[in-house]
């Protein structure tokens, strides 16, 4: 059943052929995690607020939609079967949740600002508002309500501190499904009130079976291996990568860098091409490339025991985390952006050789 059938809304980080987290039927790896929750719910030991962290795009979404279209199906939880299904979109809740009509589940994710008719940047309190209003509802047929906050990183700080209020003193038969891909971002006592849930980037054999799930095989990546490679696990970025000319980006980044001077007109040159008008998703991908190699650095200077190394890493990863939050909230030039993070990155390397 694909999205186009189904008539899924469109989100923040929806990906033309492939389906939405609400309407993906197909989910690879996390087997433990799948079964805990299913036992966890028949035994009647659910937490109230679950809090699905790790990588974007490794089936987090999926799986809370998952988890909400098995307990909707079956509200007696010591009837539930032992295992979450694959969902049956020709039945009416799961149908319901894909199309985001059923009662008993609030999708919460970035709105549509209705000046621009852009996603927003962030969830904003007025988001977090309608969790309060749609909890006070009576549940129309006395079952759970289940409320998906996705990403919940994307809160701004008075939708957080909202959110915490509800999440302190939960209704009856209610359960928050809070996403996350950096939750060093939530606050500590968000973290604190839910049961938290590792995901780890999908294993090789799983990306290949999600990657041919939704038709992206190697026949169409050409050089799976390197796609594989710079995907790190995850069925978004791969996604992202083959549609959007992320192995190409990644190659001219590593052309400016490699070199022992700054290349100042391939600097400017890949600047250019990722300041386009149409090309927000490339300077994201851009972006994410970077502060993945940042991130890399840190945890293997770490790991060799180099504290002095990991902290450098770790704090040019923060600066510039917070320098392109800063520029996509004052909408600074991405030419400049681009530059400035290549300088400070190839100066970066060169002080650590």
């Amino acid at each position: 059943m694909t999205d186009a059938i189904l008539d899924v809304p469109a989100t923040h980080d929806t990906i033309d052929g492939v389906p939405s987290p609400s309407a993906n039927s197909a989910l690879f790896g996390h087997e433990v995690i799948r079964s805990f929750l299913a036992q966890a719910y028949q035994s009647g030991h659910m937490h109230h607020a679950l809090l699905l962290e790790g990588p974007q795009g490794v089936g987090k979404a999926t799986l809370a939609f998952h988890l909400a279209g098995h307990m909707l199906s079956h509200p007696q939880a010591h009837a539930a079967p032992p295992a979450l299904a694959e969902p049956d979109f020709t039945v009416a809740p799961y149908r319901q949740i894909a199309s985001g009509t059923h009662l008993a589940l609030l999708h919460i994710t970035r709105p549509v600002d209705a000046k621009t008719g852009k996603f927003k940047t962030g969830i904003t309190i007025d988001e977090i508002r309608r969790v309060t209003h749609f909890l006070n509802r009576t549940s129309h047929d006395g079952s759970w309500r289940i409320v998906i906050v996705d990403p919940a990183d994307d809160m701004n700080r008075n939708a957080a501190n909202a959110l915490l209020k509800t999440l302190e003193e939960p209704p009856q038969r209610t359960l928050f499904i809070l996403i996350s891909h950096s939750s060093g971002r939530l606050l500590p006592t968000i973290r604190s009130r839910c049961q938290s849930l590792r995901f780890e980037p999908l294993e090789r054999n799983d990306l290949i079976s999600a990657l041919s799930a939704i038709k992206l095989d190697s026949a169409q990546a050409g050089d799976v291996e390197a796609l594989i490679a710079q995907a790190d696990g995850s069925v978004r970025k791969a996604a992202l990568l083959l549609a959007f000319g992320g192995l190409e980006i990644a190659e001219a980044v590593e052309g400016v860098l490699a070199k022992a001077v700054f290349d100042v007109p391939k600097a400017h040159a890949l600047a250019s091409a990722l300041s386009a008008r149409e090309a927000e998703i490339q300077y994201d991908l851009f972006l994410e490339g970077l502060f993945d190699r940042i991130a890399l650095k840190a945890r293997l200077a770490a790991e060799q025991g180099d504290t002095a190394r990991a902290s450098r890493w770790s704090n040019l990863w923060n600066e510039m985390q917070n320098e392109a939050r800063d520029a996509a909230a004052y909408n600074l030039d991405r030419k400049q952006t681009v530059l400035i993070f290549l300088e400070r990155m190839h100066r970066a390397l060169a002080d650590a050789r």
